[in-house]
Protein backbone atom coordinates (compact mmCIF):
# COMPACT_ATOMS: atom_id res chain seq x y z
CA UNK A 1 0.00 0.00 0.00
CA UNK A 2 2.48 2.28 0.91
CA UNK A 3 4.15 1.89 -2.87
CA UNK A 4 1.37 2.06 -4.56
CA UNK A 5 1.34 6.08 -2.40
CA UNK A 6 4.59 6.62 -3.36
CA UNK A 7 4.00 5.98 -7.11
CA UNK A 8 0.41 7.91 -6.80
CA UNK A 9 2.24 10.77 -5.13
CA UNK A 10 4.65 10.54 -7.64
CA UNK A 11 2.78 10.88 -10.92
CA UNK A 12 0.91 13.75 -9.16
CA UNK A 13 3.91 15.45 -8.89
CA UNK A 14 5.12 14.55 -12.22
CA UNK A 15 1.49 16.17 -13.65
CA UNK A 16 1.82 19.33 -11.80
CA UNK A 17 5.07 19.93 -12.71
CA UNK A 18 3.96 19.57 -16.50
CA UNK A 19 0.97 22.17 -15.76
CA UNK A 20 3.11 24.55 -14.34
CA UNK A 21 6.18 23.86 -17.57
CA UNK A 22 3.81 23.79 -20.64
CA UNK A 23 5.61 22.58 -23.64
CA UNK A 24 6.65 25.77 -25.61
CA UNK A 25 5.35 26.09 -28.92
CA UNK A 26 8.43 25.47 -31.63
CA UNK A 27 8.99 26.95 -34.84
CA UNK A 28 9.76 25.43 -37.86
CA UNK A 29 11.16 28.33 -40.77
CA UNK A 30 10.05 28.17 -43.99
CA UNK A 31 12.47 28.14 -46.90
CA UNK A 32 11.64 30.88 -49.42
CA UNK A 33 13.90 29.23 -52.18
CA UNK A 34 11.90 25.90 -52.55
CA UNK A 35 8.50 27.03 -51.54
CA UNK A 36 6.09 27.72 -54.72
CA UNK A 37 3.48 29.77 -55.12
CA UNK A 38 1.27 28.98 -58.45
CA UNK A 39 -2.05 31.12 -58.95
CA UNK A 40 -4.45 31.03 -61.57
CA UNK A 41 -7.08 33.21 -62.28
CA UNK A 42 -9.97 32.58 -64.67
CA UNK A 43 -12.06 35.02 -67.13
CA UNK A 44 -15.11 34.10 -69.55
CA UNK A 45 -12.92 33.55 -72.59
CA UNK A 46 -10.01 31.05 -70.70
CA UNK A 47 -7.40 31.98 -68.17
CA UNK A 48 -4.19 32.95 -67.04
CA UNK A 49 -1.27 31.21 -64.55
CA UNK A 50 1.60 32.02 -62.88
CA UNK A 51 3.86 32.24 -59.72
CA UNK A 52 4.77 34.34 -56.37
CA UNK A 53 8.00 33.84 -54.44
CA UNK A 54 7.41 33.11 -50.28
CA UNK A 55 9.28 36.58 -48.73
CA UNK A 56 9.27 34.48 -45.26
CA UNK A 57 8.06 32.63 -42.44
CA UNK A 58 7.26 30.27 -39.91
CA UNK A 59 5.44 27.10 -38.89
CA UNK A 60 4.84 26.57 -34.85
CA UNK A 61 4.24 22.75 -33.81
CA UNK A 62 2.87 21.96 -30.03
CA UNK A 63 4.87 18.52 -30.09
CA UNK A 64 3.98 16.83 -34.14
CA UNK A 65 0.86 18.79 -33.97
CA UNK A 66 0.69 22.27 -36.31
CA UNK A 67 -0.76 25.22 -33.67
CA UNK A 68 0.19 27.79 -35.89
CA UNK A 69 2.40 30.30 -38.26
CA UNK A 70 2.65 32.98 -41.19
CA UNK A 71 3.99 33.60 -44.23
CA UNK A 72 4.23 36.72 -46.50
CA UNK A 73 4.34 36.64 -50.16
CA UNK A 74 6.69 38.76 -52.42
CA UNK A 75 4.02 40.63 -54.61
CA UNK A 76 6.50 42.27 -56.84
CA UNK A 77 7.59 38.66 -57.39
CA UNK A 78 4.47 37.80 -59.64
CA UNK A 79 4.86 36.10 -62.34
CA UNK A 80 3.05 35.21 -65.64
CA UNK A 81 3.74 31.82 -67.10
CA UNK A 82 0.84 31.12 -69.56
CA UNK A 83 1.87 33.82 -72.33
CA UNK A 84 5.05 35.13 -73.22
CA UNK A 85 7.28 38.65 -74.82
CA UNK A 86 5.03 42.07 -74.89
CA UNK A 87 1.29 40.36 -74.16
CA UNK A 88 2.97 38.78 -71.20
CA UNK A 89 4.42 42.29 -70.13
CA UNK A 90 1.37 44.22 -70.37
CA UNK A 91 -1.00 41.64 -68.65
CA UNK A 92 1.61 41.36 -65.71
CA UNK A 93 1.90 45.13 -65.35
CA UNK A 94 -1.46 45.46 -65.36
CA UNK A 95 -1.88 42.48 -62.67
CA UNK A 96 0.36 44.73 -60.50
CA UNK A 97 -1.65 48.09 -61.03
CA UNK A 98 -4.18 49.32 -59.05
CA UNK A 99 -7.33 47.91 -61.03
CA UNK A 100 -5.86 44.44 -59.36
CA UNK A 101 -2.96 44.58 -56.57
CA UNK A 102 -1.89 47.93 -56.45
CA UNK A 103 1.89 46.35 -55.81
CA UNK A 104 3.94 49.30 -55.20
CA UNK A 105 1.41 50.58 -52.36
CA UNK A 106 1.43 46.68 -51.07
CA UNK A 107 4.20 45.22 -51.84
CA UNK A 108 3.81 42.30 -49.36
CA UNK A 109 0.61 39.63 -48.93
CA UNK A 110 0.05 37.19 -45.96
CA UNK A 111 -1.44 34.40 -44.20
CA UNK A 112 -1.82 33.94 -40.71
CA UNK A 113 -2.86 31.25 -39.34
CA UNK A 114 -5.50 31.47 -36.39
CA UNK A 115 -6.36 27.68 -35.96
CA UNK A 116 -5.48 24.43 -36.99
CA UNK A 117 -7.89 21.26 -36.53
CA UNK A 118 -6.45 18.13 -37.14
CA UNK A 119 -8.15 16.04 -39.15
CA UNK A 120 -5.63 13.24 -39.60
CA UNK A 121 -1.90 12.40 -39.00
CA UNK A 122 -0.94 15.14 -41.69
CA UNK A 123 -4.55 16.60 -42.59
CA UNK A 124 -5.74 20.04 -40.89
CA UNK A 125 -8.53 22.24 -40.98
CA UNK A 126 -6.85 25.65 -41.03
CA UNK A 127 -8.65 29.02 -40.22
CA UNK A 128 -6.63 31.83 -41.13
CA UNK A 129 -6.53 35.32 -41.84
CA UNK A 130 -5.44 36.21 -45.43
CA UNK A 131 -4.34 39.49 -45.86
CA UNK A 132 -4.09 41.13 -49.63
CA UNK A 133 -3.77 45.18 -50.45
CA UNK A 134 -3.98 45.56 -46.50
CA UNK A 135 -7.24 44.10 -46.09
CA UNK A 136 -7.37 40.98 -44.12
CA UNK A 137 -10.25 38.52 -44.49
CA UNK A 138 -10.90 35.05 -42.73
CA UNK A 139 -10.68 32.07 -45.06
CA UNK A 140 -10.90 28.06 -44.42
CA UNK A 141 -9.26 25.73 -46.36
CA UNK A 142 -7.69 21.96 -45.73
CA UNK A 143 -3.84 21.43 -45.96
CA UNK A 144 -1.56 18.53 -45.73
CA UNK A 145 1.11 19.43 -43.36
CA UNK A 146 4.37 16.97 -43.25
CA UNK A 147 6.15 17.71 -40.31
CA UNK A 148 9.16 15.42 -40.60
CA UNK A 149 9.57 15.20 -44.35
CA UNK A 150 9.49 19.26 -44.29
CA UNK A 151 6.70 20.28 -46.64
CA UNK A 152 3.31 21.26 -46.32
CA UNK A 153 0.59 22.07 -49.38
CA UNK A 154 -2.73 23.55 -49.74
CA UNK A 155 -5.26 24.60 -52.26
CA UNK A 156 -6.75 27.77 -51.77
CA UNK A 157 -9.25 29.90 -53.83
CA UNK A 158 -9.70 33.33 -53.11
CA UNK A 159 -12.65 35.89 -53.76
CA UNK A 160 -10.90 38.50 -55.19
CA UNK A 161 -13.91 41.45 -54.90
CA UNK A 162 -13.39 41.04 -50.64
CA UNK A 163 -10.20 43.14 -51.19
CA UNK A 164 -10.97 45.42 -53.27
CA UNK A 165 -10.17 44.14 -56.31
CA UNK A 166 -13.23 45.03 -58.67
CA UNK A 167 -12.13 45.52 -62.11
CA UNK A 168 -14.49 43.70 -64.70
CA UNK A 169 -16.05 41.62 -61.61
CA UNK A 170 -19.76 40.46 -63.10
CA UNK A 171 -21.14 40.92 -59.73
CA UNK A 172 -20.33 44.95 -60.02
CA UNK A 173 -20.34 45.28 -64.00
CA UNK A 174 -22.54 42.79 -65.01
CA UNK A 175 -23.17 44.64 -68.55
CA UNK A 176 -19.65 43.48 -69.30
CA UNK A 177 -20.45 40.43 -70.63
CA UNK A 178 -17.98 38.20 -72.04
CA UNK A 179 -15.25 41.15 -70.81
CA UNK A 180 -16.09 39.35 -67.31
CA UNK A 181 -13.33 38.18 -64.98
CA UNK A 182 -14.17 35.52 -62.81
CA UNK A 183 -14.23 36.90 -58.61
CA UNK A 184 -12.34 33.70 -57.62
CA UNK A 185 -8.81 32.54 -58.34
CA UNK A 186 -7.30 29.44 -57.16
CA UNK A 187 -3.50 29.69 -55.20
CA UNK A 188 -1.44 26.31 -55.05
CA UNK A 189 0.90 26.28 -51.92
CA UNK A 190 3.82 24.32 -51.57
CA UNK A 191 6.15 24.99 -48.56
CA UNK A 192 9.58 23.53 -47.51
CA UNK A 193 10.08 23.86 -43.89
CA UNK A 194 12.75 23.43 -41.39
CA UNK A 195 13.24 23.52 -37.19
CA UNK A 196 14.76 26.37 -36.39
CA UNK A 197 17.92 26.52 -34.34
Amino acid sequence: MKLFYSTLLAVFTAAVALAGNPVKPVAYKVDPVNSKIEWTAYKMTGQHTGTLQVKQGALEFNGNKLIGGRFDIDMQSMTVTDIQGSMMERLLSHLKNDDFFSVDKFGTSSLVIKKAEQKSANLYKITADLIIKGISKEITFDATVNQSEGNASASLKVDRTLFDIKYRSGRFFPEIGDKMIKDEFDLKVNLTFAKSI
